[in-house]
């Protein structure tokens, strides 16, 4: 019996990285709100004191960047105007038009760069997500959700986690430890707070796919201390987190992040395309586990490669599996922009959690055969 060890980490929404995926994000969801064939390329980068957005826009929607980043700033949590960082912090924006000789390509249906992006399913939990980063996720989320609705009134925005998930034969057997790294007040002690977590946080989201860790596999805050979060004590930059927010590393990364692109971008539509094939092979029972593979140049109509692996797991020959993803999805750039229906605001949501495994978003949903 073959055994081995996996782990994925996740991060929370107030996480530096995280915060300025989400500006980014919501910069791309108000330029496609007014305008859908809007182009937008923006990143973030929050530090003590200060925000810079950068980038470029081609837009009829007239957008105040400076009012979308203090607004997201603020839905975060980041309010207390002494702390170094916060919604009244001094944002420098450095926005400009998109570049024509990038345009010229784009105005023809063309990608909007170049690139490879991988899609990934496998069936080990009911999302047809990896285990490690399903429940890494799950823990941040619900870390969020107790400090927000203030059932730990005592934590601050700003967290990570991190599980290891034990395999046996290929398959998910036992969790092996959890990480939390949360920063909260001066005023309650570590223990209290590993306690809580456990209790509040470890123990429900753990239940809920069947399985539990002792509380003395539980590590919080690593170092014992962490009281101050956020882009003044670590500085935050737009796609730094894209393992996080595809498949915790369990599969192959493509070469771009995604966050802050309108879809015209393949880093971020190629993606979301090649997770959806991969994704309906696996629900489709074609195969156990998928990954889809795609590749495109600056201003290319149709992929220079498009692949499927299934690692062994086919219950069907490869030609019924490539004729069954030719069928439910065309991987051209226009054909991926209507078969989504990508050109609308729903990327915000994206920017926390990861991209995959979360049925809200088109890219998720399940076509039979």
């Amino acid at each position: 019996m073959s055994t081995y060890t996996f782990t994925s980490e996740s991060v929370c929404a107030g996480h530096p990285d995280k915060i300025c995926d989400q500006i980014s994000d919501a910069i791309v969801d108000a330029v496609l709100k007014q305008d859908p064939t809007g182009r937008v390329a923006v990143e973030t980068m929050a530090a003590h004191g200060h925000i810079i957005l950068a980038g470029e826009v081609k837009t009829k929607a007239k957008i105040n960047f400076e009012k979308v980043a203090r607004e997201q700033i603020k839905r975060l949590g980041y309010t207390d105007k002494k702390s170094g960082f916060s919604y009244i912090s001094p944002i420098a924006v450095h926005i400009h038009a998109q570049s024509p000789e990038i345009s010229v390509g784009v105005d023809d249906a063309g990608a909007g760069d170049q690139g490879m992006m991988f899609g990934f399913a496998v069936r080990e939990t009911p999302q047809l997500m990896p285990l490690p980063i399903t429940l890494a996720h799950e823990l941040t989320k619900k870390i969020d959700t107790i400090r927000e609705k203030k059932i730990l009134p005592y934590l601050r925005p700003d967290g990570k986690s991190q599980v290891t998930v034990e395999y046996k034969d290929g398959k998910p057997h036992k969790v092996s430890t959890v990480v939390l790294a949360v920063p909260h007040s001066e005023k309650i002690k570590l223990e209290q707070v590993k306690n809580d977590l456990y209790k509040k946080v470890v123990t429900p989201v753990l239940k809920k796919y069947g399985f539990k860790v002792d509380e003395k596999n539980l590590i919080v805050n690593g170092t014992g201390v962490w009281h101050h979060g956020g882009p003044s004590a670590d500085s935050g930059v737009t796609g730094r987190k894209i393992v996080v927010d595809t498949y915790g590393g369990y599969a192959k990364v493509g070469g771009g992040a995604f966050s802050g692109k309108d879809p015209t971008k393949v880093d971020r539509s190629g993606a979301y395309a090649a997770r959806f094939i991969a994704k309906n092979i696996v629900a489709n029972k074609l195969a156990d586990r998928a990954e889809v593979r795609l590749a495109y140049f600056i201003g290319a109509k149709k992929p220079l490669m498009q692949e499927v692996e299934t690692f062994g797991t086919e219950k069907v020959n490869g030609n019924t599996i490539n004729d069954f993803a030719a069928k439910i999805l065309d991987t051209s750039v226009s054909g991926i922009l209507k078969g989504l229906k990508l050109q609308r605001a729903i990327y915000l949501p994206t920017a926390s959690y990861g991209h995959f495994g979360r049925e809200e978003f088109p890219w998720e949903k399940i076509v039979k055969k």
